[in-house]
């Protein structure tokens, strides 16, 4: 089957500038996805998909393709990653004649990311009645919110009486998402990544960083030094 991998890589980020090439151990931080990708045989593609001639240079340096650049109204930092995914799908057929079966993302603000992550996520879409397969990771059950008057309210739900952790409901979150794996079809139908028929893959709460702040990058830092004793 054709598993096309993405990695979405705009520039202009304004909470951590230029993160995409910012040196991540001494790489450009979108290096470790690429030479992940790289190393997972159920990828038959991986295009960078970037509004910058700078990443775009980077990116085909370190081994992924890059075909065109993504157009400016796609570019900017309220534009919805699937709008992009489906624009490069398009241009795809029409210059190329070329339809994946699917469509995996790969975040570059996920360095923890581990390749059995994406390998373990693969498997889930080969077991069938999924279209669509993320990952998430392990959360609190009570979320809340505080209204106008900072008074607090449980989202979704009417609150436990029990004080019993233990009775709780298991709760995930998506983990900055660092696998989502799509059917294209599905996706061309429902122009949603998370589909009618979405499973989800639990990865460690450690190796679910999502790269959006510059305490998330110390963060990042601090685990992927030490994130040899977390298997021992």
């Amino acid at each position: 089957m054709e598993l096309l991998a993405v990695t979405p890589a705009r520039a202009g980020s304004k909470r951590i500038p230029d993160k995409n090439i910012r040196d991540f151990f001494g790489k450009p931080l979108i290096a470790h996805t690429i030479e992940q990708a790289k190393e997972c045989n159920a990828i038959t593609r991986h295009i960078v998909d970037t509004d910058s001639e700078e990443i775009a240079e980077i990116a085909k340096r370190y081994g992924a393709e890059v075909p065109f650049l993504r157009p400016s109204h796609l570019a900017h930092d309220t534009a919805n990653v699937v709008d992009s995914v489906l624009h490069l799908l398009g241009k795809l057929k029409e210059s190329e004649g070329y339809e994946p079966d699917y469509v995996m993302i790969l975040q570059t603000t996920s360095p923890l990311r581990e390749r059995e992550d994406i390998e373990r996520s693969w498997q889930e879409i080969l077991k069938g009645g999924a279209t669509t397969v993320l990952t998430v990771c392990p959360t609190h059950p009570r979320l809340y919110h505080l209204d106008e008057n900072n008074f607090l309210r449980l989202v979704n739900g009417t609150e436990s009486q029990s004080t019993n952790v233990q009775e709780w409901p298991l709760a995930y979150i998506l983990n900055g998402c660092f696998v989502y794996i799509i059917e294209t079809r599905a996706l061309l139908r429902e122009k949603v990544i998370i589909t009618e028929k979405t499973r989800g893959v639990v990865c460690p709460r450690w190796r679910s960083v999502d790269l959006d702040t510059e305490e998330d990058w110390k963060l990042a830092e601090l685990l992927y030094k030490n994130k040899k004793h977390f298997y021992e």
